[in-house]
């Protein structure tokens, strides 16, 4: 039991009491994880060759990856690693980046060559079957999003039912899926860190009830999570509840964009297994496999 000591303000006094009841009812989420938004990027190929990297989803509990690479050299090694992956057992979704090279970044939307790029490679594929969809691309000013090379490769993924991962705030959200013939209702949207650029969780639940096909990706999320007194993350209110209200359409990702990224992967899994433990089972195995698993058709 937790006393009241002289000093000890009452918020710290639940603070203590939370975390007592905390460590005493959550179960720990065990099950699989689909790392919907990893890298392999032309810098980490080198310093972690493929064997490495398939060794930290194994160790992590990882069973498949949504694989998206600049330029798309390593989503296709990966690709191609087939028996090393089955050893592994880990499956690999590819998706086709829009950046050959770092310039690529701020200009895409408005380069008519990324879009000829975009419709080579999947023409092509890869060795682990078609490319599922486009994407990560970034969006800096959401005023981008009317960019024409954007346009197009958004009326692209909607006509062949391809998913996208955005980097973007609410607004390009809108001005991405709104010019859709059917207001974006049916397009499949990975929004990659989710509000990353202060967006409140109300807002982030409007655009949930709004688009149907919106999917939340949780990494790098300011204010996802509070910490205990012990060191221990626990979700904090508002996303719990937002969790809760939608189970079926949150995701999460390593997105290892540089390389001390792969190094902390491991940790990076264990972070989200310590919150993932704070929601009940069914919530939790959804948010870290099934509801990835079920955009992709993996078993």
């Amino acid at each position: 039991m937790v006393k009241l000591g002289r000093g000890l303000g009452w918020g710290v006094l639940l603070g203590l009491v939370w975390s007592q009841v905390w460590g005493q009812l959550a179960q720990r989420y065990d099950g699989p994880i689909f790392d919907a938004h990893l890298h392999y990027n032309v810098e980490a190929r080198d310093a972690h060759p493929v064997a490495d990297v398939l060794a930290r989803m194994q160790r992590s509990g990882v069973r498949a990856v949504l694989a998206n690479s600049r330029p798309n050299d390593g989503t296709l090694a990966l690709a191609a690693a087939q028996s090393q992956r089955e050893a592994a057992g880990v499956q690999v979704v590819p998706f086709v980046r829009l950046y050959r090279n770092r310039d690529d970044y701020g200009s895409w939307f408005a380069d008519p060559s990324i879009y000829t790029m975009v419709e080579g490679e999947l023409a092509r594929g890869t060795a682990a079957g078609p490319f599922r969809g486009i994407g990560e691309f970034h969006l800096y000013d959401s005023a981008h999003a009317e960019g024409e090379t954007a346009r197009r490769l958004m009326a692209l993924a909607h006509a062949r039912q391809l998913v996208v991962l955005a980097h973007v705030d609410d607004v390009a959200i809108e001005r991405l899926l709104d010019p859709l013939p059917d207001g974006g209702r049916s397009l499949r949207l990975v929004w990659a860190h989710t509000g990353i650029s202060g967006v409140p969780v109300e807002r982030v639940r409007a655009l949930l009830r709004r688009y149907p096909g919106l999917v939340g990706e949780l990494s790098y999320r300011p204010g996802l999570t509070c910490p205990l007194p012990d060191g221990r993350a626990r979700l904090c209110e508002a996303w719990r509840a937002l969790l809760l209200a939608f189970p079926q359409r949150f995701v999460i990702g390593s997105d290892t964009w540089i390389n001390p990224r792969w190094q902390y992967y491991e940790a990076q899994m264990e972070e989200y297994r310590q919150w993932l433990s704070d929601l009940p089972a069914d919530v939790a195995s959804a948010i870290a496999w099934g509801n990835a698993a079920r955009l992709f058709g993996i078993q």
